[in-house]
């Protein structure tokens, strides 16, 4: 197999339950869409806590709070290898192909369904959206960039389920959906970027790490860059061009090192911040240590929002 599919070719072709399978991993016995198995994440794992909708074609980590699609399951699984270096696994392990002759993409097997967003609020009308965001010390400071999505997906045979999630738009206006048991965009996936200081720009793997940092740092007035996945990571090279400084808060686990690494050697005057939460995997991680550990008088700082920049609108 000399040649590599495109990461879309590959969303498109593969299915992450049968890469699952070809690696040896089974669900356990459950009704539904969604395959829940052992984390093979996590060596710890004895309950079942590693999700998969093969419709959507993303999985979700309770144990971690990590998820994404086929290839953000590479990036973890084969924690020492590049981005290419994932998609060539994965195609070579589910034997997919690329040939000289016309592409003609072939579908996954599980069928196509739809998800349509069906309205949107302000965030705190939900309870288990607000207990969710809470237990990630983030609800607060998430007022100000968050909302409630409310959405349903609908099969082939027209059936219909509700689900709902906090989101925030990315750069194609398509919704970064999460809440505490799916993470997965409703539309086409992209960057999430917050404009500020034009000179200067913070960047992060994820939502809630940015929301953790500015948690910290209510008076920065960085520019913000949120990959939404470290799939895009090569676009978010390049939007950070524009930039003069740059600051990195990626995970400090294998996947998020390597993409701290090749970020660097792009444009070597970046910055790895990530120091600042070191002994922990993220900056989410740190702010939820930190919360558990702090004095109610230390909890309850009434005014601590009032400083905090958001110069965007909704």
């Amino acid at each position: 197999m000399n040649n590599l599919l495109t990461a879309r070719e590959l969303k498109e072709r593969a299915s992450l339950a049968d890469l699952l399978s070809r690696l040896g991993y089974h669900p356990v016995p459950k009704q539904g869409r969604e395959k829940t198995y052992i984390s093979m994440l996590r060596d710890n794992d004895t309950k079942p806590s590693f999700s998969v909708n093969d419709d959507l074609g993303v999985w979700f980590d309770h144990g971690t709070g990590k998820g994404g699609n086929i290839i953000d399951f590479g990036l973890a699984y084969w924690k020492t290898l590049g981005f290419n270096e994932v998609i060539k696994k994965i195609q070579q392990v589910c034997s997919l192909e690329e040939t000289s002759a016309p592409r003609v993409l072939r579908p996954r097997k599980s069928a196509k369904v739809h998800h349509i967003v069906e309205r949107v609020k302000p965030l705190g009308a939900h309870p288990a959206i607000t207990d969710y965001l809470k237990s990630r010390g983030v609800f607060e400071i998430a007022k100000f960039y968050l909302s409630e999505v409310y959405y349903f997906v609908e099969d082939e045979n027209d059936i219909r389920k509700h689900y709902f999630a906090a989101g925030w738009l990315n750069e194609h206006n398509s919704w970064e959906v999460r809440n505490r048991y799916f993470k997965g965009c409703m539309g086409h996936k992209g960057i999430t970027v917050i404009p500020g200081q034009p000179k200067k720009a913070a960047l992060f793997e994820g939502f809630l790490d940015f929301l953790s940092w500015r948690f910290e740092n209510p008076e920065a007035d960085h520019s913000i860059i949120v990959l939404n996945s470290l799939t895009l990571l090569q676009q978010g090279i390049n939007k950070a061009k524009a930039f003069s400084s740059l600051d990195i808060y990626f995970d400090r686990d294998n996947a998020g090192k390597l993409a701290s690494r090749d970020f660097i050697k792009a444009l070597p005057y970046a910055t790895d911040r990530s120091s600042v939460y070191e002994g922990f995997n993220d900056y989410n991680d740190k702010l939820k240590a930190q919360l558990k550990t702090a004095s109610p008088v230390e909890k309850k700082k009434s005014d601590f929002f009032s400083n905090v920049r958001v110069p965007f609108e909704r």
